[in-house]
């Protein structure tokens, strides 16, 4: 099959790119390869760090001569009879099936707070967030109890006075489990499912925190304390509703992202939540469009390395499928 590869972005890397320079992988290198060519073990630790992996990228596509363009931002994709036309702000690339794959980082979620506006302070989401030297001696709120904001609190909290919030208590595997023992169990589940059986697995899920090293050295150092959400912003802090107040000097935000589907807005597939529906990434009311790697709804641990594999195979099968019998699958 013809095809190209759009990316907004100057290098290999996608959001690995743009993540803390700190930010490592959760599963080991053999956990976390793309297909025919195994990730390099990391020579830094169990867990490949971030410009290992953007190294693995970079020479993976180059290695299979991945046919990119770059950097080529895709403003929106319109319908031309059998077609759809892709516009860029390089040109218009016209094609009989769309395998969107923008996933969620260029799309950060904020929550709304009361009096945000009113707070003084530096406010930052961890899509930007760098490292830890422009904190020290700072006084900084971590909200997010996921594992972007354990590890930035673990870093953060070496140079500055941190306060962790988390919207529930903060969910800490046990040491012997990482993204690679997470991803079997996801397996298993995906397989059950499809066999119409059940699993009994502990409990335990990709949005759990993984006790990497520095998490690890955190919890030694009894900073992994987490407070209740807080209710509004002040001048100078944050207030909880029993009048609890505590001055900061900066937010930062671990709160997640949102799927980043504005391209596919002259569609008209996009839900009332900000997703599109979908059949184990097919798109249900658009037959020539297939999404991938942007969480669950679009395969199982589709938003890892190692899950996207499976849902990626799938949708070329269905695409070669579909171009094959010159007729969109139903």
């Amino acid at each position: 099959m013809s095809f190209v590869v759009l990316d907004n972005q100057t290098q290999p890397g996608g959001a690995w790119q743009h993540g803390w320079k700190s930010l490592r992988l959760f599963s080991p290198a053999n956990w976390s390869s793309l297909p025919g060519w195994p990730m390099p073990a990391s020579t830094s630790g169990l867990y490949p760090s971030r410009d290992e992996v953007l190294d693995y990228f970079t020479r993976y596509e180059a290695r299979y001569e991945v046919p990119v363009k770059r950097p080529v931002q895709v403003q929106t994709i319109s319908r031309n009879g059998q077609f759809f036309l892709t516009h860029t702000d390089k040109g218009i690339w016209q094609s009989r099936a769309v395998v969107s794959a923008t996933g969620n980082w260029s799309n950060p979620y904020i929550p709304e707070y009361p009096g945000s506006d009113l707070f003084t302070g530096k406010q930052l989401h961890s899509a930007f967030y760098v490292d830890a030297e422009s904190y020290r001696n700072q006084r900084v709120a971590v909200v997010g109890g996921g594992n972007s904001g354990a590890q930035i609190l673990a870093e953060l909290s070496k140079v500055a006075q941190t306060f962790w919030i988390t919207p529930s208590p903060p969910v800490f595997l046990p040491d012997d489990v990482d993204g690679r023992v997470l991803f079997e169990r996801a397996t298993e589940r995906w397989l059950a499912q499809k066999e119409g059986r059940t699993v009994d697995h502990p409990v335990g899920g990709l949005g759990d925190i993984v006790m990497v090293p520095p998490v690890r050295e955190a919890r030694d150092r009894d900073v992994l304390v987490a407070d209740r959400p807080f209710s509004r912003f002040t001048e100078t802090g944050i207030e909880w509703d029993d009048g609890r107040h505590q001055e900061i000097d900066a937010v930062v935000w671990c709160t997640g992202f949102r799927p980043a589907l504005q391209h596919l807005a002259r569609l008209g597939v996009i839900e009332a939540d900000g997703k599109v529906l979908v059949k184990e990434g097919h798109c249900i009311k658009e037959p020539r469009l297939w999404l991938v790697g942007y969480g669950d709804w679009t395969g199982p641990a589709s938003a890892t390395l190692a899950g996207v594999m499976r849902a990626a195979r799938s949708s070329v099968a269905e695409i070669a499928q579909a171009l094959t019998n010159k007729v969109a699958p139903q």
